[in-house]
């Protein structure tokens, strides 16, 4: 009986004699999971570099007060404080909303309308020189489109010279030197600009709708306006998801085309947060209130993109 007990296999053993195959894997797989690494950390260093570290920098400046040169002092939230109070500061990031509703709003409106013309004739080369015309202002550097608008808004510019020409010479002005059209003629511009690709990418979702939503639509009595608001907008929330995040980023982040066309003016009335961060920091050496607004913008940026992000992906599921 002892020696039956003494040969026969007992738990413990079995679990000293599994291990050696599950530790060969384990190797395996961390040598694999090392090398993927290897791959991965030429941009994971470039991404710490050039974007988390300024980052971080951008969240220390803003605790001081800094001309850029000589020695900081410590303030705190005061630079925060006087970006919420300062009524200056205030209305340029009202500008920056403003403009979203030309910059996305707008252009995603509009690239719907356009996209559904266009959809049947999007195939064949028609279709391709259309969709190159529509995308060819994202192919225009923004500086060229600035000035080349600038001369078509100003005072003798093609603009105001239609105008004169069809007996509206009374409403003919300097659109981007006014108090009061100057803000809409910038969101005109950067309309004009994200059209094409907002009306791309709504294309690119309309042609990978099932025709047969559109056949069943057509078969229960849907005109146009029914058939496009209960089968192309439901399938098309991820690709306006994406046109809402991009677009609204570039209104919030525009500096471009404002440095370009206005500078800013007259006044305050078309400067925007990025322009005013570049002034802070350069012009006036107010490194800390110029990072508390970086800051502030960022947080904007996040406040405005993450919802839509959230509601675009919980549709789609």
């Amino acid at each position: 009986m002892t020696s039956a007990l003494g040969s026969a296999p007992t738990g413990r053993d079995d679990r000293r004699a599994r291990p050696t195959p599950t530790r060969a894997h384990r190797s395996r797989w961390a040598r694999a999971a090392g090398t993927g690494w290897l791959y991965v950390l030429p941009a994971l260093v470039m991404y710490a570099v050039f974007v988390l570290r300024p980052l971080a920098l951008t969240l220390q400046y803003s605790l001081y007060d800094w001309n850029g040169i000589g020695v900081a002092r410590w303030v705190g939230l005061d630079n925060y404080l006087t970006v919420f109070t300062d009524s200056d500061l205030l209305k340029i990031i009202g500008n920056a909303i403003v403009l979203i509703v030309f910059f996305s709003f707008i252009p995603v409106a509009l690239g719907l309308l356009v996209a559904s013309m266009v959809r049947r004739i999007t195939t064949g080369p028609f279709g391709t020189v259309v969709r190159t015309i529509l995308f060819l202002p994202q192919v225009i550097p923004l500086v060229a489109a600035g000035i080349a608008w600038s001369w078509l808004l100003s005072s003798n510019g093609l603009v105001n010279q239609v105008l004169r020409a069809v007996g509206l010479g009374g409403v003919a002005r300097a659109w981007l030197g006014d108090f009061d059209t100057a803000l809409p003629a910038v969101g005109v511009i950067g309309a004009w600009v994200l059209l094409g690709l907002c009306t791309i990418l709504l294309v690119t979702g309309m042609s990978k709708i099932d025709p047969a939503l559109y056949e069943a639509a057509r078969l229960d009595g849907a005109g146009p306006v029914r058939e496009f608001f209960a089968v192309t907008l439901p399938s098309l929330r991820q690709e306006i998801g994406v046109c809402l995040t991009v677009t609204i980023i570039a209104a919030l982040a525009s500096f471009d085309i404002v440095y370009i066309s206005t500078s800013g003016g007259p006044g305050l009335q078309t400067t925007v947060p990025g322009l005013e961060i570049y002034r802070l920091a350069f012009s006036q050496r107010q490194v800390g209130l110029a990072s508390a607004l970086a800051v502030v913008l960022m947080l904007l940026v996040l406040a405005c993109v993450l919802p839509i992000q959230r509601l675009s992906r919980g549709e789609k599921s």
